[in-house]
């Protein structure tokens, strides 16, 4: 039998791409289109720079496809404390402790102030599910009918059931229903389509203040939680104005409603702050997170709560079913934990999120140059997460199709760039580029981007709108 690391290190280009064909199913793609073209299949990477199997090199300006590859690419310090951990120790399950867990869960709560317990799991959808959970949980323990999640549109909290129940993206949403009852959604906070129709700062910030309209529509004795993205992420890079969040802040308080906070994106650094809800003045009662929180070196994801949800679920034990009865298969995967302590020194020892604040704001201020571009409607961002909205005509803010998004992109990486989209998530508004490159990014970076968007747009809205 051939030996594994061989298997890996010695293929024929043309046989993986066949085998690739025949037997991989991809995330997000209609396979029909593999009669005529072959998958995109990628081998190697350093740094911000990723090779596919035909040679040909890109800077990765979306850390991974899903902006989760924070540190970059080629970390030989996190595959060596994997390597380490699981010689040492692979895994037990999470109805037991493990040393790296109860370090990386001390690590996480000195940066997450006023939130002391982390319940780990493997990925976003999990972290939110069990956030979900917990909020059914509780309003049980209580006696109580305050089981209702609200969401907001154009956020995604997540791919399971549950999860698209509370996401504000119905395209994703379509042909996996029924749904379960009990998610309701808010408007979103997006100015430049301001769901009121009115003009910031001229606006009461409405689109905040509606929560309080929904919490009363539904009975504020049903309703147990909010979950928010700090800034949209897949909806279309929307970073609410600072007014925003006090005023949800103040409104959850008032009526007893739990703040869930997801952090699946915007978290370790993407944003120029360590987590993307340190940009404006709130407090959560819970933060999830994954992707950044060990750079998608190994899968893990993690739910940390305050000691008041924590406290909840301690009884005696006589009470049977009051402790929190969920379990995650690969939150007990050491490699994750290990991953994570690693990837969090290398942030802070090499100063990467100050590193996405500065060269985010450089990144911000050159995509800001596409202003004047015909097809450019709206810049946005906060540190290295930026969008790029296009439009076919910035009077009437008419949305660009798939079609001229699909050939802006390929021709972006026609020049040698990667960047994301908005995707079959939002009916008629799938429209903006979305640009995460790794944290370690530098302006000569950010140079290449901007300029291969550029190209790109130009090029791609050419060829499709003439």
């Amino acid at each position: 039998m051939s030996d594994t690391k061989d298997l890996l290190s010695n293929y024929d280009a043309r046989d993986i791409i066949e085998k690739d064909k025949k037997h991989l199913w991809h995330h997000m793609v209609q396979h029909k289109i593999f009669e005529s073209q072959d998958p995109k299949v990628f081998v190697e990477g350093y740094g911000a720079r990723i090779k596919d199997i035909d040679g040909n090199e890109y800077l990765d300006g979306a850390s991974g496809g899903v902006w989760c590859v924070n540190v970059g690419y080629g970390r030989e310090s996190i595959a060596k404390v994997i390597y380490d951990q699981l010689v040492k120790l692979p895994y037990y399950a999470g109805v037991a402790g493990t040393i790296p867990a109860a370090q990386f869960a001390e690590k996480l709560t000195d940066l997450l102030p006023g939130l002391d317990h982390v319940f780990f799991a493997g990925s976003g959808s999990e972290a939110n599910e069990k956030a979900f959970k917990m909020v059914r949980q509780i309003a049980h323990l209580n006696e109580n009918t305050k089981s209702k999640v609200l969401y907001r549109d154009r956020d995604y909290h997540g791919t399971t059931i549950a999860c698209l129940a509370a996401s504000g993206q119905p395209e994703r949403e379509e042909a996996y229903g029924p749904f379960p009852d009990g998610f309701v959604s808010i408007p979103h906070a997006l100015c430049y389509r301001c769901p009121f129709g009115l003009t910031y700062p001229d606006c009461n910030i409405e689109c905040a203040r509606a929560l309080e309209d929904v919490i009363q529509e539904e009975g504020p004795e049903t309703v147990g939680a909010l979950i928010l993205e700090p800034i949209t992420a897949g909806g279309g890079v929307i970073p609410p104005v600072e007014e925003y969040y006090p005023i949800i802040q103040e409104i959850c308080g008032r009526y007893d409603v739990i703040l869930i906070i997801d952090e699946v994106v915007c978290g370790f650094g993407r944003t120029g702050t360590m987590f993307g809800f340190e940009h404006y003045d709130l407090t959560p009662d819970i933060v999830t997170m994954a992707k950044g929180m060990a750079s998608s070196y190994a899968p893990i994801s993690a739910t940390a709560v305050s000691s008041e949800i924590f406290e909840k679920f301690v009884h005696d034990p006589s009470r049977k079913y009051a402790y929190f009865r969920d379990i995650s298969t690969y939150g007990g995967c050491t490699a994750g934990f290990a991953a994570g302590l690693e990837n969090l020194r290398i942030l802070e020892d090499e100063d990467l999120v100050e590193n996405a604040r500065v060269v985010g704001d450089y990144l911000c201020d050159r995509l800001r140059e596409l202003s004047d571009y015909e097809y450019v409607g709206d810049v946005r961002g906060k540190g290295l997460f930026a969008g790029v909205e296009l439009v076919e005509d910035k009077s009437s803010k008419t949305p660009v199709s798939e079609d001229v998004m699909n050939a802006v992109v390929r021709e972006i990486a026609e020049e040698g760039v990667l960047v994301g989209k908005t995707t079959r998530s939002i009916p008629g508004l799938n429209n903006t580029l979305n640009i995460a490159p790794p944290l370690i990014v530098t302006r000569a970076d950010v140079d290449e981007i901007v300029d291969a968007v550029k190209v790109g747009i130009e090029r791609g809205c050419k060829q499709v709108l003439g």
